[in-house]
């Protein structure tokens, strides 16, 4: 059956999406240095998310499988994240569009590929992903280590092809892509959305 593993990229894609420190930093090197620069942090973004990954996965995996309970209590704190992610990207949308991705970035310091590296790394919202989301968004039909490789596989194929994407058109359209409409657009529908996959994380069997 592929609804649960639809579910899942569904949320993998919203999360990619959601603008963060990834996004700023891509957006920054994409804005100053051109799209070389920028798709060179990428790669540094995505060595962050596997390396979190296999961590993750190694460890994570094996407490689960020992102990149902706590296998419930995370799947339960991933819905609860996808919630409140939901509710902060409505409440951003109130009154006006939040700012551009990379309007508070800084100029990054050292080679792009490590500065990717060491902001995903060091990302609070990527720590939380790990612990909480992939057990929750984990197909019920595969073993529970396999479903959370997959997801990570498949979460660093959309951030690469989400921020490669957007290095690419920021270095050419950045005024197009980052009119206030679109953005208040976007946060709207990606909070209602998040906060759905939250309410089918937390009541799904498995």
């Amino acid at each position: 059956m592929l609804t649960p593993l639809l579910t899942a990229v569904c949320v993998l894609g919203l999360l990619t999406v959601v603008p963060g420190p990834d996004l700023a930093i891509v957006t920054r090197r994409a804005l100053v240095a051109g799209p070389r620069s920028a798709l060179r942090t990428v790669g540094g973004i995505a060595s962050g998310l596997l390396f979190r990954g296999v961590l993750t996965v190694a460890g994570l995996a094996a407490v689960l499988a020992a102990s149902p309970a706590a296998s419930l209590t995370v799947r339960l704190l991933g819905a609860a994240y996808l919630v409140f992610l939901g509710a902060q990207a409505l409440w951003q949308n109130r009154r006006a569009a939040p700012p551009p991705a990379g309007a508070a970035a800084r100029p990054a310091a050292g080679g792009p590929w490590r500065t990717g590296l060491l902001t995903n790394i060091l990302n609070p919202k990527i720590a939380v992903f790990s612990t909480g989301l992939l057990p929750a968004a984990a197909p019920p039909h595969l073993p529970e280590a396999w479903g959370m490789a997959l997801l990570v596989l498949l979460h660093v194929a959309l951030t690469v092809a989400w921020l490669g994407g957007c290095a690419f058109l920021l270095s050419r359209a950045g005024h197009v892509l980052t009119r206030p409409r679109a953005g208040r657009a976007l946060g709207r529908t990606t909070g209602v959305a998040l906060i759905g996959f939250g309410g089918v994380a937390a009541t799904a069997s498995g």
